[in-house]
């Protein structure tokens, strides 16, 4: 893990409201405290490698990436047209396939139905699959594979049947 995964790890820890988060992968071991509006970590690493403190300045903000989000017009685009929004129901990674060598879950103009995987989001490493709430036919896909995602936010969105 390199220093730019442990500060996008950090960025996701803070933005998610948990209070600390604690990761251990073979010759890492990391936690993540957040609170009072600034984040703390501490990256010890086995005896062969320096140990290294992480600890981002608190008035540095750097914005982690944004997922294409529906503009004012594409909401009242998909009101007018009737169409029903797929959003997240938590905060993580959404990605689009069950494995890399997959294909994607859907594509524009494929019919789902209710209770068929659309996508899965990782969140704290583990894989939550998400069913469409409706049944139709899928209209625009509004982020990409391997994107981090927030709570509520619009994922697709669906012509019903």
């Amino acid at each position: 893990m390199d220093l730019k995964e442990i500060q996008n790890l950090i960025k996701f820890v803070a933005k998610s409201g948990a209070s600390e988060v604690k990761l251990e992968m073979e010759g890492l071991k990391l936690t993540v405290k957040t609170g009072s509006g600034y984040v703390e970590s501490n990256v010890m690493q086995p005896v062969v490698f320096p140990q290294t403190m992480v600890q981002p300045a608190t008035h540095q903000h750097i914005p982690a990436p944004v997922a294409e989000a529906p503009t004012q017009g594409e909401s009242d685009t998909a009101e007018a047209l009737n169409l029903v929004t797929i959003t997240s129901p938590i905060i993580g990674t959404l990605y689009r396939k069950p494995a890399p060598d997959k294909p994607n879950f859907i594509e524009v103009g494929d019919m789902v139905q209710k209770g068929k995987v659309v996508c899965i989001i990782e969140a704290m490493k583990l894989f939550n699959e998400i069913e469409s709430e409706v049944s139709g036919k899928i209209v625009k896909v509004l982020v990409d594979d391997a994107t981090p995602v927030e709570f509520g936010q619009p994922l697709f969105l669906v012509e019903p049947a």
